[in-house]
């Protein structure tokens, strides 16, 4: 049953990671400026690197002969496991600068305690992801407060990404019953005390950018039980084309 759990686990964090890059990859060649454009570009390659070990993992920890390739192309919709909000679409760049870092805060706690896991191989993979997770919040925070800061429209953009966001952001640190297995053996850390932090977080820098935090509402959830929002389809659509046009081809 553990290894079943962690394997589970261990999907969300590359898939959700896999979609994430598969967006910002959306930017290339459109976004508003150069640097801005090989930046994006580069985050998603990290997110992709993150990916494919995770998946990787999840692969060995299965035992089943699935690698990252099988798990990432050969998975249907309701296989993924996601995060919702890693899913959701660009919008225009306040958006997506708004999803980098909600996403960048979440991952800088669930990776810095991740560093602490008693398995030996998340933890090895915690502590090299650690280090691109901070400079990928150090890049979002630094747009997060250029935008807010900025032109009226340029806040007005970065508050309306954020209350179209918001709702995505409850299922973030839930975990599911059996997970609590690991919680209990020290693999992965309690959800509660790491929400506490990023909640306390996001409203500090929050009232920081003059942006006001969305009203609690109508939360989005599903991710761990395969049910996601109408868009991951559609990147899934694309991302998996090749493979199941021309199955095991190699390059």
């Amino acid at each position: 049953m553990t290894n079943q759990v962690l394997t589970e686990f261990l999907l969300h964090i590359g898939d959700s990671q896999l979609i994430l890059s598969h967006r910002l990859a959306e930017w290339c060649g459109h976004a508003p400026e150069l640097e801005l454009d090989i930046a994006l570009a580069n985050i998603g390659l990290d997110l992709l690197g993150q990916a494919r070990t995770a998946l990787s993992l999840a692969g060995e920890v299965e035992g089943l002969g699935r690698d990252e390739d099988k798990l990432a192309y050969f998975r249907t919709e309701r296989e993924y496991r996601n995060l919702l909000l890693s899913e959701q679409p660009n919008g225009d760049i306040a958006q997506t600068i708004v999803r980098q870092w909600l996403m960048d805060h979440y991952h800088a706690l669930l990776f810095g305690a991740l560093v602490q896991s008693q398995h030996a191989a998340l933890s090895a993979f915690a502590v090299k992801t650690l280090k691109e997770v901070k400079y990928h919040l150090r890049f979002s925070t630094a747009w997060m407060e250029r935008l807010s800061l900025g032109t009226a429209e340029a806040h007005d953009k970065i508050q309306h990404g954020l209350n179209q966001l918001w709702r995505f952001t409850e299922e973030l640190f839930v975990l599911t019953a059996d997970e609590k297995q690991l919680v209990e053996s020290g693999v992965i850390p309690e959800g509660g005390a790491l929400k506490k932090q990023w909640l306390d977080t996001i409203q500090s820098e929050l009232n920081r950018f003059q942006l006001t935090l969305p009203e609690t509402g109508a939360y989005r959830s599903g991710a761990k039980q395969g049910l996601h929002t109408e868009h991951l389809g559609y990147v899934l659509a694309e991302l998996q084309y090749v493979q199941r046009s021309y199955p095991n081809m190699n390059w």
